[in-house]
């Protein structure tokens, strides 16, 4: 596995750079608002298209050509930002980059999911988000070492996933995956993609931690600084608080993968979502008690509720065949760009109206779900093979 977690860290190196570098050119005076508005949303529309269209593209391809196919967009879109500095083209570009990266992820996850078994699966989805993790923390840290201002910044980031480009080819082929059932593999029914209903109805805890993920992971990141502000912190401790729950997410990813591998998954998604809706609480009423006891709070709850996604595509994933893996990926990573989009202007309208601890009233609301889900998916019958080819049959 080791060539595609190099690979994926690159290309999420280049990301998280060219995110950083677009946003700070974007702050430049005489911008039009306009114009960085829709710069800006380029991006999680792009991811959105990707999560639909890679599906087709691995069935027609396979894993590693798709990979390959999707790395060569991703390397055209970083060098536009290289040849150009026309504004509207950036809107192409980053529209290209959302999706390249959305494609890349539903080839990794989906790939990780059919490689992996049922002991080892957690484990391996823990690597994976632990890898993309440091990615963005490299990317930061490039983007520091190059200087914010510095002209190469896009050059750098072109460089990297360049880079990653390199090590698909450096690395060899990936490993071979298990053959699939003959009996699935000579069938002449078309594969349809599983959407959320459907998946829902084979993992209701697995849809709800997903889009619980997408909420918990962009709020966290992008109003904590807001939330901070309005509890009367100073800068460098907001930027404190941010820094801590990244680590705290980035050390728990292995232990927690570990024991989703050797205890029931739907019991610790049940414990996290109890877990993480306590912690909520916690921090909307003592938050303004005590700087350090916050710092406590959010270390344990990066540790909680940074977690629950491998867990939870962990747990879809051993309740999926084979060929629905690919479909299902984009699917449930679809429900997390939802979550990621949609719910930071809520958030931020709940703080603006009801205070800064309104923020983990929306959090503490999606973790109340997750754990009412795990409890349903617990008490609920298994769902057995001729239960599954129906809710197949209906998607």
């Amino acid at each position: 596995m080791l060539p595609i977690m190099v690979g994926i860290c690159l290309a999420c190196i280049g990301s998280a750079m060219l995110t950083t570098a677009v946003s700070l050119h974007l702050g430049k005076p005489g911008i039009s608002p306009q114009v960085v508005q829709i710069v800006l949303t380029a991006y999680p529309v792009g991811f959105l298209v990707g999560c639909l269209v890679t599906r087709p593209a691995v069935a027609q391809y396979g894993h590693e050509r798709t990979f390959v196919v999707v790395l060569v967009l991703a390397l055209l879109a970083a060098l536009g930002f290289v040849f150009t500095d026309f504004l509207p083209s950036w809107i192409c570009f980053r529209l290209l980059g959302g999706m390249a990266m959305a494609s890349l992820f539903v080839v990794c996850e989906s790939w990780i999911n059919l490689y992996a078994e049922h002991h080892n699966r957690g484990a391996l989805f823990s690597i994976y988000m632990l890898t993309t993790a440091i990615a963005v923390l490299l990317g930061q840290v490039l983007v520091a070492l190059a200087g914010p201002q510095s002209p190469h910044l896009f050059l750098v980031a072109a460089a990297t996933v360049l880079l990653a480009l390199v090590s698909k080819f450096a690395g060899g082929r990936w490993p071979a995956l298990p053959a699939i059932d003959p009996e699935h593999a000579s069938s002449a029914r078309p594969v349809k993609r599983l959407g959320p209903l459907a998946l829902f109805r084979l993992a209701p805890v697995t849809v709800v931690a997903i889009f619980q993920g997408g909420i918990t992971n962009m709020n966290i990141f992008v109003l904590t600084p807001i939330y901070g502000t309005q509890i009367g912190l100073s800068a460098a401790t907001t930027v404190g608080l941010v820094t801590t729950i990244s680590i705290a997410g980035m050390l728990a990813q292995t232990p927690v993968g570990w024991l989703s591998d050797r205890f029931e998954r739907r019991i610790i998604l049940l414990v996290q979502g109890i877990l993480s809706v306590t912690l909520c609480a916690a921090i909307a009423w003592l938050g303004n008690s005590s700087v350090p006891l916050l710092f406590v709070l959010f270390f344990i709850y990066g540790c909680t509720a940074l977690t629950v996604y491998p867990v939870a595509m962990a747990f879809g994933a051993s309740q999926l065949h084979s060929r629905h893996m690919v479909g299902a990926s984009g699917t449930l990573l679809l429900l997390y760009s939802i979550g990621n989009v949609a719910t930071p202007g809520i958030s931020a309208g709940l703080m603006e109206h009801m205070g800064a601890p309104a923020m983990f009233l929306l959090l503490g609301g999606g973790a109340v779900l997750v754990t009412m889900a795990a409890c349903y998916n617990l008490l609920r019958r298994p769902v057995v093979a001729p239960a599954m080819q129906a809710v197949e049959e209906r998607a």
